[in-house]
């Protein structure tokens, strides 16, 4: 724990205000303790707006669809554990026997969940700078920003869907005009909700486009 706090730049009697960060919940149903789950809940917020924040400095000619495929890449899961397994979370997670015997520490929604944890707790202890400074330098600078590498908002709607509720997009389509002039619009709904419409001369470029106004959806919910 102590070379995480080096790491962000935190003194070293933070120890106890941090910890339970690290408790998952197998292990606080264990233990009788706290979970890190309410802190998850808050870190996750706290997470969004830096994120937003930064990419609205850093990316000032990217237009909204843009920037919410980049804050889903940075905030996704699999991006947060890699955060996570880097600085030494797995270490440090505390987590039920039964979880343990399964890979717990290693799993990705468990060291995501965690890093989110951190942050609030940082955010609670420090305030506010301290958490961004620790975002953009340990995690954000960290996560590769190339467009070309920003999966489609299908493939991060459907990512977002799994982590979020354990299920998939539901797309509808409808085509209307001439077959020469074809235009289609589709709808997507996550988990019975309708978030995104959108149209294309395609179904796929529909589909496209609903799956990026869902992602801005989901993302203002952050």
């Amino acid at each position: 724990m102590r070379a995480l706090l080096e790491v962000a730049n935190l003194p070293s009697g933070a120890l106890e205000v941090l910890e339970p960060a690290f408790v998952h919940e197998s292990a606080a149903r264990e233990g009788g303790i706290p979970s890190n789950e309410r802190l998850e809940f808050l870190g996750d917020a706290i997470l969004g707006a830096i994120v937003a924040g930064w990419l609205y400095a850093n990316y000032p000619d990217d237009k909204e669809g843009t920037l919410a495929k980049r804050k889903a890449a940075i905030v996704s899961d699999r991006s947060l554990a890699t955060s996570a397994r880097r600085l030494g979370f797995s270490e440090l997670l505390h987590v039920g026997a039964g979880e343990r015997a399964h890979g717990g520490t290693e799993r990705t929604s468990i060291l995501a969940d965690c890093f989110e944890a951190f942050i609030a707790a940082v955010y609670g202890t420090y305030g506010l700078e301290p958490a961004r400074d620790f975002v953009v330098r340990e995690h954000i600078a960290f996560v590769d920003h190339a467009t070309a590498n920003l999966a489609d908002s299908k493939t991060q709607l459907q990512e977002l869907s799994q982590e979020r509720f354990a299920c998939m997009p539901v797309y509808r389509e409808e085509g209307q005009g001439p077959a020469h002039e074809r235009r289609f619009t589709a709808t997507v709904s996550v988990n019975g909700e309708l978030l995104g419409t959108g149209s294309g001369p395609s179904k796929k470029d529909a589909q496209q486009a609903a799956a990026t106004q869902a992602l801005t959806t989901l993302q203002a919910r952050v």
